[in-house]
Order: structure tokens, then sequence, then C-alpha cells
């Protein structure tokens, strides 16, 4: 019995596991009535079962208990039987202010026992649905699910004692509140996916259900017998191996990179039950590492483990840039050999390891990775030139590519790769370099990567397997083809003895889901129609045009894309004729670039090489950070180009630092929150700056990556009803209802929904509203003290301020477009007289950025 003067909080314990009502029985009382009239006599009172009270405050556990404040967006509380509410200032739009108190309910529990009790608590907790402010329920729930707590062994200190326990920080459990306000900003804004143009087609009808297990395959091979055993099944294999690249170099070279983890997750089950006779499927690294962090907001890792975990027997293949990784840069050592551990332990099985120069330190390194992490090293060569040509090839000779080669074998390679990643392998010198390293190399296996763009690359392949080859990637027809690889149904159906292996009514049936991917995706198809022998000239790898046109665009420079392609070539002899592929392609496509939106020519650049403000991309390349290019650095363009700037001698990762994970781990968490994995350590060491605007978005927005595609892509329709699967068996319903008008104060803009038939609102900042685009001076370019913008883009810092003393090539500014950064330089010595912008503003070509005062303005 309270006997308190005044009734306390912990009331409704006591009123339930006695039967009485406090507060009316203190009434009556206060009225003249005796405890003996009301029955309250201690003989009487008897205690029924037991019961706990809670109470839900907006007090934050994170953060000392300090009283959260803010509009209560969403407000349910759960009921039934032994479960009791005393209502405060809890409900839907009720606004909670610091200056009272920040109780919104006391839940109280009740059951014939202790434990029945608590069980009902932790249940009534979860059904609880408070959004827009914090609260103190996840910590109660702590305490209600603590062994201490259950078994009665608590006293007064028992929160200090577990506050680490208790009072660690947790997840957001708003889950449904932020896809709405991802939902609701597509709807305001429109979509964040870089390169998205008009709307996406029809979603493409289910695939037949699949049951039962997989078929073994030669992932079976790979584990009981390891790379070795793999190797020697390939030579042993009577007739032509596939690898089927559409999960990865396909829709890299024909859609941008932006296909997203839901389109292969349904493909994933049948292609594991009717292709279970592919060699490997090229599934992981290149450009979708950097692809899915930057414009997709998924996590690489993520899709990796899932596709794995339906793909249990086929092996699975990624591309790693040796010493690059995934990469457009090189890492220490250690950040190479962490990430191929961590892609190994998540279901890589075959790792290509190539390097964009063919520069052989940088491959050993991957080799040696790979190895050490169990994996099948695949080492490609990577191919350019021609070798049907008179001269043999010129520099790229036979030879050339033997004597690498030999150095990947010696460094125990157990497959060997020519990768073509132009498409520039015609069938006369497919025959004459495969004949050459089946020769050599008799007892390894060899795979063989082109593109089809000139429209060569299905005989290319037959010629390959002709002269000895033992693999060929191809594509899924509906995926085949121009910047991509040849098809998979052409390579089959011409070769002299068919591959039985395979069941063509079922790899139609498969063809035609991806068909109607295609179309869905066709938001993202830059428009190459056709085959084009043009590549013979520029030698663009054809994983490389879509995203180069889509730069072009980006830059307005879409209408000059004949003259980029021409550019690309001259920048490919500005740089002494390199191999190109990632990231040595990017820096002849960053110059090329840049040389159309000046209106430079190759020569331009060589005379210009002391001035001009080169991208980061090539300085970096010039310093020797990708290795060092076949025939070395053209001479005096390079110490021109780089006015003094240091050079890296030998293998670049070999003398940087090695990175410090543990540290690196603790100071992500600090920013983004708990959820930090070590791969995501190993994410933010590629990119950091891609994988911190990722985080933001995470945290932001939740995982996007569960949103269906159609919802994705476009803003929903206003009445029609979504489903959003959030985890196993769990789901929202979505149904936009309406807009309201925008803010003409502050720009906000409400957006109203029905979520699993509540009522819901959001508010969202209408970026139309930010102002008028601006519009800038343009540089004279006569006047050399005025520093115009070398390309469109946005300014990511301004390094000088007016008054700044500044000497030729000191930093002015830094420029960013489409991955893309340029340091702008100064051309004069002197004192900066203006600054026309500022970080965050987007600029076009030739934009004033800068005025400096030369030196006989100034005052002596």
């Amino acid at each position: 019995m309270e006997v308190n003067p005044r009734i306390q909080v912990e009331h409704t314990v006591t009123e339930e596991v006695t039967g009485v009502d406090l507060v009316a029985s203190q009434i009556e009382i206060a009225m003249g009535a005796s405890l003996e009239e009301l029955g309250l006599q201690q003989e009487n009172i008897g205690c029924i079962g037991s019961a706990i009270q809670c109470r839900i405050t907006t007090e934050d556990p994170e953060n000392g208990f300090v009283p959260d404040n803010g509009r209560i967006i969403t407000y349910r509380s759960p009921g039934g039987y032994g479960v009791r509410m005393d209502g405060g200032a809890g409900f839907s739009g009720s606004v909670i202010t610091p200056y009272f108190d920040s109780l919104l309910v006391k839940v109280s529990t009740r059951s014939a026992t202790f434990h029945r009790a608590v069980r009902k608590m932790l249940c009534v907790l979860s059904e609880f649905r408070i959004r827009g402010v914090k609260t103190n329920i996840p910590f109660l729930q702590r305490v209600m699910a603590h062994e201490d707590f259950i078994t009665g062994n608590v006293d007064t200190t028992f929160i200090d004692k577990e506050a680490s326990s208790l009072l660690s920080r947790y997840q957001d459990e708003s889950k449904a509140l932020k896809i709405l306000t991802y939902l609701s900003e597509v709807l305001v804004n429109g979509t964040d996916i870089a390169g998205l143009q008009g709307s996406p087609g029809p979603v493409p009808a289910p695939l037949p259900d699949v049951s039962g297990k997989p078929p073994p395959g030669y992932k079976q091979i790979l584990d009981e017998e390891g790379p070795e055993g793999l190797a020697a099944a390939v030579r042993a294999h009577q007739g032509l191996l596939l690898t089927d690249t559409t999960w990865r170099d396909a829709h890299q070279s024909l859609l941008m990179t932006r296909m997203r983890t839901s389109e292969l997750v349904t493909a994933a089950p049948i292609t594991a039950r009717h292709m279970s006779n592919l060699f490997s499927l090229e599934m992981w690294g290149g450009a979708t590492f950097d692809v899915a962090l930057r414009f997709l907001h998924e996590c690489p890792w993520k899709r990796l483990e899932l596709l794995r975990e339906l793909v249990p027997n086929i092996p699975f293949q990624m591309l790693l840039r040796g010493a690059n990784a995934v990469g457009y840069t090189s890492y220490p050592d250690n950040a190479v050999h962490e990430f191929v551990r961590h892609a190994a332990d998540a279901g890589v099985d075959i790792f290509r390891v190539f390097d964009s120069l063919n520069y052989v330190e940088n491959m050993l390194l991957g080799i040696d990775a790979v190895r050490r992490a169990g994996g099948v090293a695949e080492a490609a060569v990577c191919y350019t030139g021609d070798l049907s040509r008179a001269d043999g090839g010129g520099k790229y000779n036979v030879e050339y590519y033997l004597d690498i080669c030999q150095k990947f074998v010696d460094a125990g390679a157990h497959i060997l790769c020519i990768k073509d990643m132009a498409g520039l392998l015609k069938p006369q010198a497919a025959k004459i370099l495969v004949g050459a390293m089946r020769q050599r190399f008799p007892d390894v296996p060899i795979h063989v990567h082109t593109h089809d763009t000139a429209g060569t690359g299905v005989a290319s392949m037959l010629a390959c397997y002709e002269a000895g080859a033992d693999i060929v990637d191809v594509a899924m027809d509906a995926f085949s083809g121009v910047t991509s690889q040849p098809s998979l149904g052409a390579v089959l159906n011409s070769l002299n003895h068919p591959n039985t292996d395979f069941d063509q009514d079922k790899i139609f049936q498969i063809n035609n889901y991806w068909e109607q991917v295609r179309r869905m995706y066709r938001c993202f198809d830059p428009g190459t129609q056709a085959t084009s022998t043009e590549v013979y000239r520029h030698e663009i790898p054809g994983g490389q045009y879509t995203n180069m046109l889509f730069q072009a665009n980006s830059m307005g420079l879409g209408k000059e894309w004949e003259r980029v392609k021409e550019a690309y070539a001259e920048a490919n002899q500005v740089f002494g004729d390199v191999v190109k592929v990632t990231p040595s392609s990017k820096v002849v496509g960053d110059l090329a670039q840049i040389m159309v939106s000046n209106g430079l020519s190759g020569d331009d650049v060589i005379a210009q090489a002391g001035t001009l403000n080169f991208p980061t991309s090539v300085k970096e390349f010039l310093q020797g950070y990708l290795g060092e290019p076949h025939g070395g650095f053209p001479e005096p363009f390079r110490s021109q180009a780089l006015r003094g700037a240091p050079v890296v001698k030998g293998r670049p990762g070999a003398t940087m630092e090695p990175l410090d994970f543990t540290r690196m781990k603790e100071d992500l968490i600090q920013r983004h929150g708990g959820w930090i994995s070590d791969r995501d350590v190993m994410s933010y060491a590629m990119y950091p700056d891609v994988f911190d605007e990722y985080a933001n978005h995470c945290n932001k927005f939740g995982d996007v990556s569960k949103l269906k595609t159609e919802m994705m892509f476009q803003p929903l329709k206003m009445g029609e009803e979504y489903v959003y699967r959030y985890d196993k068996g769990r789901k929202f319903y979505i149904r936009p209802v309406a807009m309201g008008e925008v803010d003409a104060s502050t720009g906000m803009q409400d957006v109203f929904f029905e979520l699993n038939g509540e009522p819901k609102q959001i508010q969202i900042l209408n970026q139309s509203t930010a102002g008028a685009a601006v519009t800038r001076p343009k540089a004279d370019a006569s006047l050399k003290n005025q520093v115009g913008a070398p390309m469109a883009g946005k300014v990511l810092e301004v390094r000088v301020a007016v008054g700044t003393p500044v000497n030729v090539g000191d930093p002015l500014c830094l420029l960013s477009a489409m991955k893309m950064e340029t340091l702008v330089s100064s051309p004069i010595k002197g004192i900066v007289q203006s600054v026309e912008v500022t970080a965050g503003e987007s600029v076009g070509p030739q934009d004033l950025l800068i005025t400096i005062n030369p030196p006989s303005s100034l005052q002596e």
C-alpha cells in the first residue's frame, strides 16, 4: 500500500498486483470514507502475479539522458490483455519542447509470473512506433533483456555497472521514415543517380521458380582440389569453356555499370541451375565497386555475399587492378593484401589480375596477394596495337607479350589471360598470340577477354580456341555485342563441335529475362547502337566508352563526341602510345576531354605543357604513381608538365606507409556509427571520399538497395501502392498520397504518404527554390592574369583568397567533373585580386575563377 502523501509514479504497479484503484481510493478517503468502509484492511489485500512499469520518455541514452525535442511524426502504442497505458504528451503531431517533462507515456504489464511480465514488456516495447524524436525505448529493451535483471540479481548500482552494454550506440530503427524521406527527395527533386536519362522501361516478368540443390560445377573442383587442381581440370577439358560477363563487364560496357544488385539476385538461382557448366561468372571488381558506392548507394561487399549464397556451384571471378586494387591509384601493399583477403573470404574465387601499363612489378604484388589469400591467380597481359601488322605490332610485338607472361608463370600464376579491353584483337592476331603462348606454356590454361566494338569478337574468339585457348569471355545475347563481349549464343553455335554442356532452351529462358532487364535500364543506354571499326583508330576500351560518352555529355561536350574520340587517339600519342585500361585509360580520357574543352590539339598540349592545368590523373601518371609505361615516359613533355613536382621511381606502393586499419575503423565508427564493419573499412581505404558520401547517405536514407528498381529510378506515382521489403518476412506498404505547395519563405515542401495504412508527412527542401542559375563572366584568353575553368564541373576547394601572393604553378582551386579532378594552378606570379567562386559551386568551361595582379602592377 502506498503511504506517501501523494501518489507516486510507480502506483500503477501496486494497482495491477493488488486490484486496488489507488487514485479513486485516495479521493474517497479525502471525502471522508474510512479504510474499513473501502474494504482496505491489510488482511484483504493480496498480491496477484507480477507487474512492471516502464516510463517512455524522449530522453536520449546516448547523450546522458538529455531530453530530445521536436515534432512527433508517428506515434503508435500497443495494447492487449495485461497491458496498461497511462498517457502523457505522446501523440502524432505533438511538439515536444525542452521546457517540460519528457514523459510520453507510462506503460505497465501484468502477468502471473515476473518472467512472463518481462516477456510481455519486451513485446510491448518492440511494438511502439515513435518517430521524429529520440526515445529511451532501446535502452529499456536492453534492461528488460539483461540476464541479471531477469534473474533479479540487481541493486541500485545495476545501471552503473552495466553502462557499457546498456548505453552502447544502437542503430536508428526508423527504417520506414528514412526510406520515406528518400522517396520524398526523388518526388520533389528527382533521382540522385547520375547518368539517368528519361524513364526506365517496364519491369521484367518474374522468372520461373527453381528448386533443389544446384548441380556441381567448377566451384566444387576448386574447393576439393585447389587452384592447381582447377587449372589441371581446365587443361584436361575437351572443348571450349566459357565465362559469362553479364554480371559485370557487359553492363559496365553498355549501361555505365549501373546494374543494381536486385536484378542480379533475381537471376542468380536459375543461373546456378541452368548454367552450371560455366567456367566462371565475372561479377565483381573493376568499376562495379566504385559505381555501387558512388552512384547506386549500395555496398559492393553485400552484393558479393548475397550472390555467393545463391550461386554455390559456379566460380566467381573479379577484376583486380593489380597494385591499384579496385581504385584509380596505387595503394600501400598492406591495403592490397587486406582487400584481396576480404574478397576471397566473401566469395571471390578467381582473381583476374592486371596492370593498366603491363608494369610487371605491380602485377607481381597482385599475384602474390591472391596466392596468399588462397585464390586462383589469373594473370592478364593487356593487349594493344595490332600483331597482324606488317611490322609485327611495333613495340608491342609477340616477344613483348611472351616475356611478360613468362614472368607471370614464374611468379606462380595459375591461369594466363589475354585482356583485349578495346576489341583490338583481330582473328589473325589472335592466332599469332595464342599460338605462341600455347607453344611456350603448354600446361597453363589460357583465358581470352575481348570486346565486340568492331564486330569481330565472335570470329576472334573462335580463332583463339582454334589456336589453343581454353576459355573465352562471352555475354548473354541480350547484353552482348558492340562495346560489350561477344554473344554467348553465337559462340556456342559457331563451334565446329557444338558444346553440348548447355541446354539452349534454358539459356533462351534466361536471356529473355536479360532482354527485359536491358529494356528497363534503357535510361542508362548512351545509344551505341552499332559496331564500329573506328575503334582500331581511337582504341577506347569498351568498358570506358559509355562512361566517357556520359562524361562528355555532363561536361557539355556531347555534340563534340567525334572530336573527343579523335582527341583520345592524340592524347595517347602525347603519352607515347601507352597500354590503355583503367586507370591508364582514364588518364588518356581525362586529357582528351580537357583538350576538347579548351580547343587544343595533341601538338598544342606538348607545346604548352609548362603552362596548362592538367587533370590530377595526368599529373599522377607522369609522376609515376601508376608505374612505368613500356618504353618510358615521354620527354621533355613529362618534365615540363610536372614543373618540378616529385616523381616516383619503381613500384609506387613499395614506399608508401602501411594503412592503420584499426585506427581507420575507430575513426569511421566515430563519424558514421557502430554499423561500420571491417569490409566497410576496406571500401574507405579504396575510396575515402566516396565511402563517406555513401555512409552519410545510408545514415540519412537507410538501405535504399532494397528498394525495387522502379522505385529508385523514377518518382512514385500518386495513389499507387508499393512494397519495400527491408528484411526477411518484413515489409512496408507505401502509398504516396499528395504533395503540398512549396513554402515560399523556407523552400520546404510537404509530401504525404500512407505507410501500412497510417498517414505520414515528410518535409523536403525543394532545390528549385535555391535561386536562379548564376551567370558567370568568361575569362579573357588573351589576358594571362584571368584564370578560367579548364572544364565544366564543380568547385571542390578554393585554396587562395584576395591578397594571397602566388607564384607560377601554385594551386588556386580544385575542380571535379565525373571522377575527373583538375587542380587549377597560377599561370603567372602576382597577388590574387579577386576570387569569383566558392566551394560547392558549378562552373562552365572558361568561366572566370580568379584574377591575379601581375608583378608589374604590384606596389614596390
